[in-house]
């Protein structure tokens, strides 16, 4: 019999506090559910400038959402599905969306079409970054398709990672990408006060002289697969990843807002059902 609910402790990553989080089968579009308000994700704003997506508005603040919402991505979980909070940020758990898949794999919901298509082709700059739409080629079933492409500017690890749509694919090869940072940009991070809660098992630390980790064994893709574990969790906010193929180069969080927000407002990409969520 498939749960209603289950529960997630553990400690954010930049904040560092203990962080529970529980996610419930609920009729009706996605939402937070927090101080007895019931908030749906499009009501919330949406940034992305601290090393993360965060989530505000209406008392809801949620940091660090991006692992989870690849999940349900993933799993085409765009409704039907409760999310209470304790603490301001979500729980890093092993570092990538593992162990997020297989908690929502027990609710046993249907999965559905993605909020967000891509209706022209065309392409998005913010900054270094670089966003391509394009759309289904005609005849094609439509889903959602994305890739990215890092320069790491390391020889040690590679540049691509892309998903074609399938759940049992992320749950093999995505899901299981850790969160990775480079033992260069620690002493700014921790002036920031970010990245306060680094565990070897669930974070790959990039030195000059090793690839550090104590968890599963490292592959050069892996910082690639994370990247696009947390792209599709950037769009997860605004009802993607969308039909269609998006392909990102040198991807942020807050980029990948700036680029979802001007390809709606140029035509690039509609939404078929739903809200759009406000950007900071």
């Amino acid at each position: 019999m498939a749960a209603r609910r289950v529960e997630l402790d553990g400690f954010g990553l930049h904040g560092g506090a203990r962080a529970r989080l529980v996610v419930s089968a609920r009729p009706g579009p996605l939402v937070f559910l927090s101080g007895g308000r019931v908030t749906p994700l499009s009501a919330l704003r949406a940034s992305g400038d601290r090393r993360s997506t965060e989530l505000s508005g209406d008392g809801v603040t949620a940091r660090t959402v991006e692992h989870l919402f690849a999940a349900l991505a993933a799993l085409g979980l765009h409704e039907g599905v409760a999310l209470e909070l304790t603490g301001d940020e979500c729980p890093l758990l092993d570092g990538g969306a593992r162990t997020y898949f297989n908690a929502l794999c027990t609710l046993s919901l249907p999965p559905v079409a993605p909020r967000l298509a891509i209706v022209a082709d065309g392409e998005v700059r913010v900054g270094a970054s670089v966003y391509r739409f394009s759309r289904p080629p005609p005849g094609a079933s439509p889903r959602p398709r994305v890739s990215v492409e890092v320069d790491f500017d390391d020889a040690r690890l590679a540049p691509r990672a892309a998903w074609d749509g399938d759940a049992a694919d992320f749950a093999r090869r995505i899901a299981p990408a850790r969160t990775f940072g480079f033992a260069r940009e620690l002493g700014e991070l921790a002036e920031r006060g970010l990245a306060s809660r680094v565990d070897r098992e669930s974070v790959v630390l990039v030195t000059d002289a090793a690839v550090l980790s104590a968890g599963p064994p490292f592959l050069p893709d892996e910082p690639a697969r994370h990247k696009l574990l947390d792209l599709m969790g950037d769009l997860f906010v605004w009802g993607g990843p969308p039909l269609g193929h998006a392909h990102a180069e040198r991807p942020g969080h807050a980029a990948t807002h700036a680029a979802v927000a001007e390809g709606l407002a140029r035509g690039l990409l509609a939404q078929p059902r739903g809200g759009e969520p406000t950007r900071t």
